[in-house]
């Protein structure tokens, strides 16, 4: 890309021009698996995420040598309705948090050598509370996935996405409704842990929120979606998505909001997430939904709702388990082993 895009007719024009996988890297890492010493399909979805990533590396010989894990950071308009459990501010709290190395993501990356990337986007103004206004300009949120897509560099060989913002499972939640259908009951969970009463309060704004917007729902404009009920992080990780595939890296997704994000693409064309794994299940029940809605199967189920990228990072040691596997197990023919008769 020769310049950073900043509008939804830029983005739609790159969707309008997705790369495919690479198919000679895909043959021969397929050739080179059946060679394997081992039964066929015996290392089960290692064998898949080896010729996923390979095929989407541009690689025969896959590897993760340099992940990179990306949190985008959004303040959302939303969070003064007292849909969770902690007040709006938290959101810049924990941007230091991270910057001072002490959150649960920190701790994650350096356990698994990745370069740890933090964006924060314009926290000192949050976005519209969309129950009252769209949450953002299209303007804004096309200025927001173009600075997500700084966060795919070349020479990335995986990028791991993530996000921190109070209020963002309420912002997934809607999304997800206005592009799937349902109410904000179908897609709604504890986030930072309501329940009971402000559970039910969260499923309210939600549906306030619906009703108000129904109009551009009808008229299901995925990037109009993304605009009226996403945040600026989410903005962001549709940005790093679409980047990540003009890049040829391969991506995990880490939770809800971050998954949420991606159906974005998603529901404008379905093969815009085919280089995208979904790191986990998250214990955030819209997002089993979700998951099912955009035809992905998890790798990961921890019982997990954090963000932070946690879960996109735990996936790490297994794509380069998968990786490794592939590259240095020994063929039959190499090993002296006889083959299937």
């Amino acid at each position: 890309m020769n310049a950073s895009p900043a509008t939804f007719e830029e983005m739609r024009r790159i969707l309008r021009d997705l790369p495919g996988p690479d198919l000679p890297a895909q043959t021969e890492i397929v050739r080179r698996e059946a060679e394997l010493t081992k039964p066929p399909g015996s290392l089960g979805r290692l064998e898949e995420i080896a010729e996923w990533l390979g095929c989407w590396q541009g690689r025969a010989h896959p590897r993760i040598e340099r992940p990179r894990i990306a949190v985008f950071a959004g303040a959302h308009g939303v969070a003064r309705r007292g849909v969770s459990a902690y007040p709006p501010e938290v959101t810049q709290q924990m941007v230091h948090n991270f910057l001072k190395g002490g959150a649960a993501i920190n701790q994650l990356s350096a356990a698994i050598d990745a370069d740890l990337r933090i964006y924060e986007l314009d926290l000192d103004h949050p976005t519209e509370d969309f129950t009252q206004a769209p949450a953002m300009s299209a303007a804004r949120a096309a200025k927001a996935m173009a600075y997500g897509m700084m966060a795919a560099e070349p020479g990335i060989d995986v990028l791991c996405l993530g996000e921190m913002g109070i209020a963002n499972t309420t912002s997934a939640a809607a999304l997800c409704a206005a592009l799937f259908g349902g109410t904000g009951g179908d897609w709604a969970g504890p986030g930072t842990g309501v329940s009971g009463s402000a559970l039910a309060h969260k499923i309210a704004v939600i549906d306030e929120a619906l009703v108000r917007h129904k109009r551009t729902i009808d008229e299901h404009d995925p990037l109009a979606l993304l605009a009226t009920l996403g945040g600026e992080e989410f903005a962001a990780l549709a940005g790093a998505v679409l980047a990540a595939r003009v890049g040829r890296i391969p991506v995990l997704l880490d939770g809800y909001a971050c998954t949420a994000a991606a159906a974005v693409l998603f529901a404008l064309d379905r093969r815009a997430l085919d280089h995208c794994r979904v790191a986990h299940r998250s214990a955030e029940p819209g997002h089993g939904r979700l998951l099912a809605a955009i035809g992905q199967r998890p790798l990961l189920e921890l019982d997990m709702r954090l963000g932070e990228a946690s879960a996109a990072a735990l996936a790490v040691p297994i794509l380069k388990a998968a990786a490794a596997c592939h590259n240095g197990m020994a063929t039959f023919a190499e090993a002296g082993v006889s083959g299937k008769a």
